[in-house]
């Protein structure tokens, strides 16, 4: 989340919220409904950690942020189908996840954005960060294919969760409204370039620029391989974690190079 690191108010929240997160993940023989309320409250909470990062008087943003924001996202996501589809089993993943999520920012804060950033420059931020949300949520839903999948293979019909056909037509309807989101994400880089960060410079062509293109180039042929040769199963899959690991490396992991491994914000 945006988060100013010396925030006491916001270091006692995200313990808290991780704390919520882990109940539901450690002990498994949890009431289901007490489940779902304590990652219902969780999910509020987190939103309100987001929430008040964005509202600090230094905001800063880092790929440990952009991470908690997607948690966010695909928890969201998992939250409302879990309502429809009970048979989801990735409670314990998705808390364990959640927490670390939320934690990281407390340890890489990321860094302050400039003073004379756009005002475009928060839609644009929500436009990338829902597209990783959505794409990040694609990819469970494949991981859970797979499963699906091998359980079919097996011949284990008992206890078999959600459908393959229903996770398959899920994951293509994330992928979808994340290749919009991707899509306005991009158009508005293009438009704005570098002055949406308050650097002075129109657009050119980087890391971020580089990867970006490939990943939207990436789902454009698989959404186009599955309308018109019917990609499904493990080639749709290879293809959909190609893509979302070359959009991953646009941002949070050219940060996480800068921020971690270089030792230095960009």
């Amino acid at each position: 989340m945006i988060l100013a690191s010396g925030s006491l108010s916001n270091h006692v929240l995200a313990w808290a919220v991780a704390g919520i997160y882990l109940i539901p993940a450690v002990l498994p023989r949890i009431a289901v409904t007490s489940a779902r309320l304590l990652v219902l409250l969780a999910l509020l909470m987190h939103a309100v950690l987001l929430a008040a990062g964005l509202l600090d008087g230094t905001p800063r943003f880092g790929f440990a942020a952009a991470l908690s924001f997607t948690v966010w996202l695909v928890g969201c996501v998992y939250a409302v189908e879990s309502q429809f589809y009970p048979q989801l089993r990735i409670r314990r993943v998705m808390c364990l996840l959640a927490a670390l999520s939320v934690l990281l920012p407390l340890a890489f804060p990321g860094a302050a954005l400039h003073p004379t950033a756009s005002v475009w420059l928060p839609l644009h931020l929500v436009l990338g960060i829902a597209c990783y949300g959505l794409f990040g949520a694609a990819v469970v839903h494949a991981w859970l294919m797979g499963r699906a999948e091998a359980r079919m293979r097996l011949a284990s019909d008992s206890d078999s969760g959600v459908p393959l056909l229903t996770l398959e037509r899920l994951t293509f309807r994330l992928v979808g409204a994340g290749f919009v989101l991707l899509t306005a994400t991009l158009v508005a880089g293009l438009v704005f370039g570098e002055s949406l960060y308050g650097r002075g410079r129109g657009w050119h062509i980087d890391h971020k620029t580089v990867f970006s293109a490939l990943s939207w180039l990436t789902f454009a042929a698989l959404l186009l391989g599955r309308a018109r040769y019917g990609w499904r199963g493990r080639r749709a899959v290879r293809v959909l974690y190609a893509g979302t690991g070359l959009l991953f490396l646009a941002y949070v992991g050219s940060r996480f190079v800068m921020e971690v491994v270089l030792g230095r914000m960009a």
